[in-house]
């Protein structure tokens, strides 16, 4: 089954009381038993739920597993394996430019517990052989990265862990299932923001973790219910809802990303583009070998004052200026104000994320709008830079009108 009829068929059969095509949401917090101690298979409704159950099974099986857990948001789905597998000395190896959410979580509260974190650049094959201790019990990839959009090799970094004993963890938010099989590659653990992509909508708070091992999924599902970090029946039925379109959603966002990257990489504005499906993005043939699409985000550096930045991300036509990414409508994020906010500046200019940097999600309009929008922002700041703006300030100029 491909994937497209996978995200429609697959543990979505109609419901076999009614035949309904769609399947019911259980908004139920407690099920009746049929005698004290014995249920139909659901008790209570933070350790199991019907629609929570169909949803984990989907997720599951676009992974390719058979394991999976959702949580009520992805941290705290990021959480719960720290939790599962770090203890007072244990290392944990991350990327350099971690996304911000997961660096403030380990920084500030998990190396608090003697955790030992330790950033890694994963392109160097003599740093990471020498972070891989004995104690080293997780090894983090996001592969894309978020926002820099740094490719890793997956199946050499999950080789190189599990020879000390480490279980890696990739983080396929960015790049879905539609376009990267973490497991096919090594990995132990797939973590997944289900807020972006795979809900699709900008309605839904959640995360899942998946596995390929029982033994390694037990203490997640465990701490799942113990926890009880758990999203309620309707937003799982949205998730389900948006996933029956995830392929030709992120095909879409792809296409989208490619065209407004491939637009931007010669703007006089603009002095970077970062995409890895760009030729001469460092990372492209690693996703090329690794991935068969190169995501639909793309971040730049805009070669201006950061107040022009900021008007320019703060007046679009079609893109929102807000956090997040991966829904149907376009959004635009200053990361260093925004999302990496909680990186110590010192640190956000040593990792490359500077105060130009800015992350662009494309959504699923028009392609051709989108690209006519960013690029007449960025006319109208080189018009500015160029001392063509009659006087005009820089907040009316990078609203482009």
């Amino acid at each position: 089954m491909k994937l497209a009829t996978q995200t429609i068929h697959f543990a979505q059969e109609s419901e076999s009381e009614t035949g309904a095509v769609t399947a019911p949401i259980f908004q139920t917090s407690t099920f009746q038993q049929i005698a004290p101690g014995r249920s139909r298979g659901y008790d209570y409704a933070r350790t199991n739920n019907p629609t929570r159950a169909r949803l984990e099974t989907v997720l599951a099986g676009l992974e390719g597993v058979e394991h999976a857990a959702v949580f009520a948001s992805g941290l705290a789905a990021e959480n719960a394996i720290f939790q599962a597998y770090l203890s007072p000395g244990d290392r944990i190896i991350v990327p350099p430019d971690v996304y911000g959410g997961t660096h403030r979580l380990l920084y500030q509260s998990w190396r608090t517990k003697g955790i030992d974190i330790v950033a890694v650049d994963y392109e160097n094959a003599v740093s990471l052989s020498a972070a891989l201790t004995t104690n080293t019990r997780l090894v983090w990839l996001e592969s894309p990265t978020n926002p820099r959009l740094l490719i890793y090799d997956i199946a050499a970094v999950s080789a190189a862990a599990h020879a000390v004993g480490a279980l890696v963890v990739v983080d396929n938010t960015f790049a879905t299932p539609v376009f990267q099989q973490p497991f096919q590659l090594g990995a132990d653990i797939v973590v997944h923001s289900v807020t972006k992509y795979l809900a699709g909508h900008s309605d839904v708070i959640q995360g899942a973790v998946l596995a390929k091992d029982a033994a390694v999924f037990q203490p997640i599902k465990f701490l799942q219910n113990a926890g009880g970090a758990v999203p309620g029946p309707f937003d799982c039925w949205l998730t389900l809802r948006g996933l029956k379109t995830l392929e030709v959603r992120v095909l879409r966002h792809a296409e989208n990303a490619r065209r407004i990257a491939e637009a931007l990489v010669d703007h006089p504005a603009v002095s970077r583009v970062f995409f890895p499906g760009l030729a001469d993005h460092p990372g492209h043939e690693i996703a090329r070998r690794q991935a068969t699409g190169f995501g639909g985000i793309v971040s730049i550096e805009i070669d201006a004052p950061l107040e022009a930045v900021q008007s320019f991300v703060s007046n679009r036509r079609y893109f929102m200026l807000a956090e997040s990414l991966g829904g149907v409508k376009s959004l635009i994020c200053h990361p260093a104000t925004m999302t990496h906010a909680a990186i110590p500046a010192a640190d956000r200019t040593r990792l490359g994320l500077s105060d130009r940097l800015v992350r662009i999600s494309p959504g699923i309009e028009d392609g051709s709008d989108l690209v006519s929008d960013l690029v007449e922002g960025l006319n109208a700041l080189s018009a500015i830079r160029e001392g063509e703006s009659n006087g005009a300030s820089v907040g009316a100029m990078a609203s482009g009108g």
